[in-house]
């Protein structure tokens, strides 16, 4: 008795979600077409995520993809309404499930033939929409934590081989994404050929400071080689990542875990001062002095600039008496 009465509950707040988005229907419609190709994935283990996607068309990156973390994210293209994306957030950050959002929003469309889109909620479930009426090849895939679509394509491997290589690929979401977006033009993409990329990955405060869920958000607006461009900006992005987890942690008192966190964006980024200054400020706060003093030479090495601001720096204070420290900063 009690499954019934929460069914009938859920089947009338759905319709009432319809009923709500009907005034709104065109608002965010796009008349040109955004044909491309994109991937929605989630890592539920590590509290992540995310949408890349490329196209031959200017600054993909603000049209298509979404995501908000603890939510879910969705790509929105092909004569894309661009309210599916926070209408579509909004849906999920209410319990729908990625099946009801899409259903959801379908109901309210004027022109759904016409629309596709990927959804995947936080959790890892999944779903991919591509309407009777968008330019071939157009089609997607989708499974646990994840959902890949796109039209105007060169052909139905696009999607398959984006689908095998996020799949078949380890490291970090991002890198997961990235794979994706290479396999898909590796195959041949878009059919008429590339101009933009965009990678954007969230969790619940990884932003500067803790106080966004951004953790890594980058567009190639256009380019004549967006993927490779996409790639270096990337390895950046990575870096940054790691490097605002680590600050933020230190900030609020916890050095021992900001320290892999500032020890892996040293990692990435092993030619960059300011890096290795943070991890001479966190190798300090944990009670490591000479694994700090030699980050700072380092950092120093790398940006002799930064001498000044460490002289005066209170976070390095217990080194001061180091003569270590006092030549460096000479």
């Amino acid at each position: 008795m009690h499954s019934c009465v929460h069914a009938v509950g859920r089947t009338l707040l759905i319709l009432s979600l319809a009923f709500l988005i009907v005034p709104f229907v065109g608002a965010g419609t796009a008349q040109e077409n955004i044909a491309t190709f994109s991937i929605v994935a989630s890592d539920p283990e590590a509290g992540e995520v995310g949408v890349a996607v490329a196209s031959r068309f200017f600054t993909v990156g603000n049209v298509v993809p979404w995501a908000k973390a603890g939510v879910g994210a969705i790509a929105t293209q092909s004569f894309a309404n661009t309210s599916f994306g926070w209408r579509g957030l909004e849906l999920l950050e209410r319990g729908l499930t990625p099946n009801e959002v899409r259903d959801v929003l379908l109901r309210a469309d004027e022109d759904p033939r016409r629309r596709q889109f990927g959804v995947v909620g936080a959790d890892g479930s999944a779903m991919s929409y591509t309407g009777a009426g968008c330019i071939a090849w157009a089609g997607g895939r989708h499974g646990p934590n994840y959902a890949v679509q796109g039209n105007i394509l060169a052909g139905e491997t696009v999607v398959d081989a984006m689908e095998k290589a996020f799949l078949q690929t380890e490291g970090t979401l991002a890198d997961r994404l990235y794979a994706a977006l290479l396999a898909g033009d590796a195959n041949g993409g878009d059919s008429r050929g590339k101009q933009s990329a965009a990678l954007l990955v969230v969790k619940e405060g990884a932003g500067y400071g803790g106080y966004t869920d951004r953790a890594i958000d980058i567009r190639v607006d256009d380019h004549a080689e967006p993927f490779k461009e996409l790639g270096r900006i990337l390895k950046i992005g990575q870096m940054n990542y790691a490097w605002n987890q680590g600050w933020t942690l230190f900030r609020q008192n916890k050095a021992k875990e900001a320290l892999p966190h500032q020890e892996r964006a040293m990692r990435l980024a092993p030619d960059n001062g300011e890096v290795w200054y943070d991890l001479a400020v966190i190798r300090l706060a944990v009670g490591d002095a000479g694994s700090a003093l030699t980050a700072l030479e380092e950092a120093i090495r790398l940006n002799p600039k930064l001498k000044a601001q460490a002289s005066e720096d209170e976070d390095l204070l217990d080194l001061r008496s180091e003569n270590r420290f006092r030549k460096a900063v000479r």
